[in-house]
């Protein structure tokens, strides 16, 4: 079955964790333990009926307080498809929470209480949504109960929210009507809302295309690694193994081997002890070339009929800064890409974006935790690069403390030199 990789985000209170119950449970996807557990949870703290939010928030504090923290993965699967549930967080210095879960997000989940309409928060976390290149956006209008689902309310906000849509350039919004602690449209279509025509969430996030995912854009392989002759009977195995972030390849196929502009052709595909004519994004393989050519980890191998990737030192790129030291010029970090690693320093910050107005603040020559700007980053070696609007793989890339190891950075690459 295909797999979709959801985020949900939205202001402090809108529901995001209740939402995220109710699809685990009116799609019976937990345990009669877990149910147990929530169910005694509910009661220690005055709950007349079940809290369903408190399937996803797991840290005490989040008990606590009533609020997500860290970033919740919750999986689960219907006859149609599996799911990966990332619940991240609504306040603003968690901004490095929601861009860490929604980083691999196929789809953002978007939720706008029905008493207050689309917030600053909300045009936050559609810029941040936008940022990551996330292909499909669903808007929940939540709590319509509260306001005795009054269409009138409903079409306001789908209004006020594709004004700012259009203004950030997002498209492929879909609108839903929902009630997360009830269930109305949240699993099964209500009958509450006559007067909506569309799907209920769970109908659509089965059937949404995910078309991107498998065999999109151009082929990439970063090499992961090198597979060598083990003995005599394997003295002419020579392999090159990775996880394909885009296009497809087959046998015969000429490829080039950046940075170094290799030429040769596919001789095989392996996956295991299983050999293929074609192999397309995500598949894990091994490929084998026809000739012996020097190629390492980090190499990236490409199709030569196809646009070739930018073999550069120099990109222009949107980072979040994750970590609470400050992020200096000039500065040395470890960049990694893909499968590959090597030194870096920001030689410039063009300018910070203000995500709560969506701002350019120029001037800047430091970024504090949760900071989002565009940078421009050196390198100390070639790097291959893509736009991160054609490879979300290629297309980005993390920075690392030399001396602690910790991620401290996530970037989008948008512009080469």
């Amino acid at each position: 079955m295909e797999l979709l990789r959801f985020s949900t985000a939205g202001s402090v209170d809108d529901g995001k964790s209740t939402l995220i119950g109710r699809l685990l449970y009116d799609s019976k996807s937990i345990f009669e333990d877990q149910l147990e557990a929530v169910e005694e949870a509910s009661r220690n703290r005055g709950n007349d009926e079940v809290n369903l939010a408190l399937l996803t928030d797991g840290l005490r504090a989040e008990r606590e307080q009533g609020i997500t923290i860290d970033v919740a993965y919750r999986y689960f699967a219907t006859p149609k498809r599996k799911f990966i549930i990332a619940d991240t967080p609504g306040h603003i210095q968690y901004t490095r929470n929601m861009v860490t879960g929604a980083s691999t997000a196929d789809l953002s989940i978007i939720l706008v209480d029905a008493r207050h309409g689309v917030l600053e928060q909300t045009t936050r976390h559609s810029y941040i949504s936008s940022l990551l290149g996330i292909p499909h956006i669903v808007v929940a209008v939540n709590k319509m109960d509260l306001v005795d689902w009054d269409k009138a309310v409903f079409d306001k906000i789908v209004d006020d929210y594709g004004k700012m849509a259009s203004a950030l350039g997002i498209g492929n919004v879909v609108f839903i009507p929902i009630s997360a602690k009830l269930g109305d449209n949240v699993v099964n279509k209500s009958a509450n809302a006559p007067w909506y025509e569309g799907p209920a969430l769970l109908d659509y996030l089965e059937t949404v295309s995910v078309g991107h995912k498998t065999g999109a854009g151009e082929f990439r392989l970063p090499v992961q690694y090198v597979i060598r002759p083990i003995n005599e009977r394997f003295h002419d195995f020579r392999g090159y193994a990775g996880r394909i972030s885009g296009g497809r390849i087959r046998v015969g196929d000429q490829v080039v081997v950046l940075p170094g502009g290799l030429k040769s052709t596919v001789k095989e595909i392996r996956e295991a002890e299983t050999t293929f004519d074609e192999a397309s994004a995500p598949q894990s393989v091994q490929i084998r070339l026809n000739d012996e050519i020097d190629i390492s980890r980090g190499n990236v191998i490409v199709r030569a009929d196809e646009r070739q990737p930018a073999v550069t030192q120099d990109v222009v790129a949107d980072i979040c800064w994750f970590n609470e030291n400050p992020m200096q010029t000039h500065t040395r970090y470890v960049l990694r890409q893909a499968t590959n690693e090597t030194i870096a320093m920001v030689r410039a910050v063009n300018y910070r974006t203000n995500i709560d107005t969506l701002e350019r603040e120029t001037g800047v020559s430091s970024l504090a935790m949760n900071d989002i700007a565009e940078v421009e980053i050196h390198t100390a070696q070639p790097i291959v690069a893509d736009l991160y609007s054609q490879n979300r793989v290629t297309g980005s890339f993390i920075l690392i403390d030399e001396a602690t190891n910790e991620t401290i950075g996530a970037a989008m690459i948008k512009a080469v030199k």
